[in-house]
């Protein structure tokens, strides 16, 4: 494990960035940020963990709605210098406004957006925030 954090190219702030795809589908998930603590987690729990750069701590990805990601393959580029992550995705939805993907906001070919996909959940009740 220690070859691979040694490999990976960590940002000023000891943060890569982790893309986070379906395996089953491809579809882009999310995007995170990992340190080494969070890699070393992941790869030993198979249970994606990410750093948390507002509340500055290690997070579990889906330890409040319940909506895991397994890790299923661990790659990264070239450059060594981005993650990308194959997950099992429980739950159905990866964002936290209750969308499987947080890439749902679509911009068309008239500059205008459009919300693409449906909810899987509501964030309302599960974060009760």
């Amino acid at each position: 494990m220690q070859k691979i954090i040694n490999d990976l190219k960590f940002n000023s702030e000891f943060l890569i960035p982790a893309i986070v795809q379906d395996h089953k589908d491809n579809t882009v998930l999310m995007l995170g940020y990992m340190n080494t603590e969070a890699i070393k987690m992941t790869l030993k729990t198979r249970k994606v963990t990410f750093w948390s750069r507002s509340r500055q701590s290690l997070w579990v990805k889906g330890e409040t709605s319940g909506h895991i990601q397994r890790l299923v393959e661990f790659f990264y580029d070239c450059d060594a210098d981005c993650i990308l992550l194959k997950v099992n995705q429980i739950g159905g939805a990866a964002c936290h406004t209750g969308y499987k993907s947080c890439f749902f906001i679509k911009v068309c070919s008239n500059k205008n957006i459009k919300v693409v996909g449906k909810k899987i959940f509501n964030p309302h009740k599960i974060y009760k925030k």
